[in-house]
């Protein structure tokens, strides 16, 4: 006992000792300060004031009270030190409540008590309400009271806080017992009551990144911590019932494993919703309160279990449970069903990031934050759609890999002009890598220890197959030349009236492939990129050439100058040869004859033609040049598709839009969205241009006419559509068109050096058409879209030009003969490279951290 009093007197005298010397820091600070303020006379006429008033309160406390006592002195230190205990508690509290003098930080204030905002998952949803993904820094989901077990409800209160509905937010009695433990040296902990962990996780009080100076003083920042959560208990427990508290409760705390809030943790855990939970599921997620580490069922089962027996017991101790119940539940396994959320998982994952984009640069306009504020996002996407056009892309993607391992099987097929294997391809690919550019910096003076990591130790690493994830020991040297032989693709599909994106498919597989091929990626357009120059040619009044208009297939050559050089651009068609028939301009681009539009180029001018690219969607920067009408300029899928929606949309172009609307966490619309839409071309030369497109499909030998293979034609379906074959066959493009949707896709390597050899393998015709094939034929075997398939409207307005009797002439004839020996002609041709270098897309070298 003897032993007790002594500490207690120590701390007292340390107490003491401390705020003296705040006192005394403080006195010397205000007098400074007021001598400033006031000035010298001022301060020392307050001064005489309070000695005056100091030596009338002794006159007073001399009438009544015998200062000469024995007792006196004792009675007076007594009296004296409550009144600066009271007084020290009270600017203690204002300190706390003003943070005077920047000592200790802020505090939330009363609208923050009294609505306090939880951070919650912002979710992302298809137009048609299915859930796509959700993006957060703390994944949380809240529920109502009622959605609370009652058992879970008891296991915490047992566990965490006994007397929760007996205190005002702060138990004295267990306060007592913590600090009797302290002063005898036991090692009782606790304390804190429900409504003090809310504070803390509501309010962030131990990480607040609002510190004041006092905190950084280890004992003090603890006691400056605890009052906090003390003063904010109280406030809430003024504020709130107790059930609001629990349920603020069980919505804000941490259970570990990135799950925040009790309907995430249950269905992280056990794939439950919270009232489904069982009491010893219930007893497993209030034992991660006391660390959500060492306690967590995934990684320690054995301490998880244990834990999960001595909540059970706290429930038997205070009658929650009876003691044989606890001892039954106890016996019992424990058993988890894990099922993590991850953002990207799902469908629409190359979609998502474009979304994240766009709501995120709105958020920062409108003061919105995606990963906390709990927004419901609705994209313009059908969920079905996305469906189909994600099937389609696996099936024939998977069908044209096989094609392609074949192509190429003993050799590998980054190749050169000449078809010969580029050397040190691989390693200058690596050199690119963020692996390669961290081995650098770690190994400096080391080149032997970068290729030992990078070409000799191997590593375990999933790796993606067409047929199924696979497990893999690989160097990081392997797995890029792995990688490198995979062709990608992208698809993305829109309503050209609305301006909604549909499906969006931007490669293969979002783990393993993260470069979107919609609009991230750019490439040569070849011939896709023809019906620009067509559209100059039709609306430009100077111009003013219609569909029955002839130009001869001829060779063409144009001189210009490049860096100070003359050189000459000689087009050769796909076949290599002219046939010097006078075509139709229909006929010319549904054949995708080179030598036309060369010549159509010249006379448009290439600057008339980069304008009406832009006009009609465009956004990438375009080179006037003499080959720009074939496709030399860098576009995306998503550009490109867009500036042929203007064609169906009657020569309006109607900017894409991803997000239809926002809502608040409450499911208050915030925004909606509608697309911007300006004139381009005219009503009439739109009209042209789809009459132009259903070329591709209806004349003899055009290049989109293997549509016809799929089943898609029913319900007076019409449809029109461009393929592109850049050089070397690098890239396959096409875009169909029909009355209600616009579809793109694109297939090439990761480099413009990885490609089929042969045109007959690689032209856009039979690489990216199909994907568009199957995806309608998905699409239209679904009855919700049937009101999709029909004919193109009938003009309502007058066509001025002429193109439906275009005429016949002897070389027409001749030509025509020539090519209904062949099913469709081919698209490929030889254009510059490209004046800029392409985006190269991420290392693809597996999943493995750097050693």
């Amino acid at each position: 006992m003897i032993a007790l009093w002594e500490r207690i007197r120590a701390i007292g005298r340390a107490i003491s000792r401390f705020w003296h010397r705040i006192w005394h820091g403080l006195g010397q600070l205000l007098y400074k300060l007021s001598v400033r303020i006031l000035g010298q006379d001022r301060v020392d006429t307050v001064a005489e004031r309070y000695h005056h008033f100091q030596d009338q309160k002794r006159a007073f406390i001399g009438r009544y009270v015998d200062t000469e006592a024995r007792y006196y002195p004792v009675f007076r230190k007594l009296w004296k030190g409550f009144a600066f205990f009271l007084l020290a508690i009270a600017l203690y509290i204002f300190t706390l409540e003003t943070n005077f003098l920047w000592l200790t930080g802020s505090m939330p204030s009363l609208e923050d008590l009294q609505n306090p905002k939880l951070n919650q998952s912002s979710e992302i949803y298809t137009l048609d309400g299915v859930p796509i993904g959700k993006f957060y820094t703390e994944n949380r989901t809240p529920i109502t009271y009622k959605n609370i077990p009652k058992h879970l409800i008891n296991a915490l209160i047992a566990t965490e806080d006994v007397r929760f509905y007996k205190h005002s937010g702060i138990d004295t009695k267990a306060l007592g017992g913590v600090f009797i433990s302290v002063l005898t040296g036991g090692d009782r902990g606790g304390g804190s009551t429900i409504t003090q962990q809310l504070a803390k996780n509501l309010f962030k009080t131990r990480r607040n990144a609002s510190k004041g100076v006092l905190m950084y003083i280890p004992v003090v920042r603890t006691l400056i911590i605890k009052s906090k959560e003390w003063l904010m208990a109280i406030k809430l427990e003024r504020t709130f019932t107790k059930d609001e508290i629990l349920t603020y409760y069980f919505n804000t705390v941490d259970f570990g494993s990135n799950s925040f809030g009790l309907k995430t943790a249950a269905r992280t855990f056990f794939n439950k919703l919270p009232d489904s939970l069982n009491v010893q599921e219930g007893a497993v997620l209030v034992g991660l309160q006391k660390a959500t580490t060492s306690y967590n069922p995934l990684r320690n089962p054995k301490r998880s279990t244990e834990r999960r027996n001595t909540v059970l017991g706290q429930m038997a101790k205070y009658g929650f449970l009876t003691p044989k119940q606890a001892d039954s539940i106890s016996a019992m396994p424990l058993i988890t069903d894990y099922t993590p959320e991850n953002p990207y998982a799902g469908p629409a994952n190359y979609l998502k990031n474009a979304v994240v984009d766009y709501v995120e640069k709105w958020g920062k306009e409108n003061g919105y934050d995606l990963y906390t504020d709990g927004l419901k996002i609705y994209t313009t996407v059908d969920s079905r759609m996305q469906s189909y056009a994600e099937d389609a892309v696996d099936e024939k993607m998977k069908q044209l890999q096989r094609t392609f391992n074949n192509h190429w099987k003993g050799r590998n097929p980054w190749t050169d002009e000449d078809g010969n294997e580029i050397p040190g391809f691989i390693d200058s690919v690596a050199k690119r890598t963020d692996r390669y550019k961290g081995l650098v910096r770690r190994f400096p003076q080391n080149p032997d220890s970068v290729n030992y990591y990078m070409k000799v130790k191997k590593f375990k690493m999933k790796v993606f197959d067409w047929d199924g994830e696979k497990d893999e020991e690989m160097t990081p040297f392997d797995s890029i030349a792995y990688y490198k032989r995979f062709l990608q693709a992208g698809m993305v599909a829109m309503d050209p009236h609305t301006g909604f994106i549909r499906a969006w498919v931007g490669g293969l597989n979002y783990d393993y492939f993260k470069y979107d091929h919609v609009k991230q990626g750019k490439r040569q357009p070849g011939s896709t990129f023809k019906p620009f120059v067509y559209t100059t040619a039709i609306d430009d009044s100077t111009i003013n050439l219609s569909p029955c208009d002839r130009i001869r297939d001829e060779p063409f050559e144009k001189e210009y100058v490049e860096k100070g050089e003359m050189k000459v651009w000689r087009p050769k068609n796909s076949t290599g040869t002219f046939s010097y028939s006078n075509m139709t301009l229909r006929r010319a681009m549904a054949r995708s004859i080179n030598s036309i539009t060369a010549q159509l180029t010249d006379r448009v001018g290439p600057e008339r033609v980069v304008e009406y690219a832009h006009r009609l969607g465009i956004k990438s920067p375009l080179a006037a040049v003499p080959s720009i009408g074939l496709g030399s300029s860098d576009v995306s899928l998503y550009e490109l598709v867009s500036a042929y929606c203007t064609f169906v949309n009657e020569g309006m172009h109607t900017e894409p839009i991803i997000v239809q609307r926002i809502e608040d966490r409450n499911g208050n619309e915030i925004e909606s969205f509608t697309p911007e839409r300006k004139r381009a071309i005219s009503t009439e030369s739109a009209f042209l241009m789809i009459h132009m497109l259903k070329g591709g499909l209806q004349e003899p030998g055009g290049t989109s006419q293997n549509l016809w293979s799929f089943n898609i034609f029913k319900n007076n379906l019409e449809m029109g559509g461009k393929t592109g074959t850049t050089s070397n066959n690098s890239d396959g493009w096409f875009v169909g068109v029909s009355r209600d949707l616009v579809i793109g896709a694109w297939v090439g390597g990761d480099d413009r050096s990885i490609h089929f050899r042969t045109t007959d393998l690689g032209e856009g015709a039979k690489t990216a058409l199909p994907l568009v094939g199957a995806f309608l034929e998905k699409v239209f075997a679904d009855p919700k879209f049937k009101n999709l398939q029909g004919p193109f409207p009938k003009p309502s307005f007058t066509i001025a030009k002429n193109y439906l009797n275009c005429g016949y002439s002897d070389d027409d004839r001749s030509a025509e003969s020539d090519s209904t020996s062949i099913e469709a002609a081919g698209d490929s041709l030889i254009i510059p490279e490209p004046t800029e270098a392409p985006t190269a897309p991420p290392d693809t070298t597996g999943n493995n951290d750097l050693p």
